[in-house]
């Protein structure tokens, strides 16, 4: 049911997100198992991701040209009914150079897990860090 937790605690969602951040985008792609739903939307501009198996391929794909990536929390997560909302800032090194940028998530919970995934980042002001 939309707008109230369902069988899950605000405390477990935080948790759910904190492990989705700071785990998962950290490196521990296979988490993506654990932490969303079979039937999990990802919503990137331009991008829909269906399930557990293409969220590890985008996350893999995300990494694949930087080296040294840490992702970290900046605000939140901020929780209202089913929905999370934070700020986060991935950074890492790009042939050689430091870069970083960052970005918004809005989260979906059900029944304990991530069920959809809305991102918004800053890809203008990566692309200009790259050249």
């Amino acid at each position: 049911m939309k707008g109230n937790l369902v069988g899950t605690s605000l405390d477990m969602v935080i948790n759910l997100y904190e492990r989705w951040l700071l785990e998962m985008w950290n490196g521990d792609f296979e988490l993506a198992r654990e932490l969303v739903t079979d039937d999990f939307a990802g919503h990137w501009p331009g991008m829909d991701v269906r399930g557990p198996d293409e969220l590890i391929e985008v996350l893999k794909q995300g990494h694949e040209p930087f080296t040294g990536v840490k992702v970290t929390l900046d605000v939140g997560p901020i929780v209202t009914g089913d929905l999370v909302a934070a700020r986060w800032t991935f950074s890492g090194d790009h042939q050689g150079r430091p870069v970083a940028f960052s970005g918004h998530d809005i989260l979906r919970a059900e029944g304990g897990r991530f069920a959809e995934y809305w991102v918004m980042s800053d890809v203008k002001g990566l692309e200009a860090q790259l050249g």
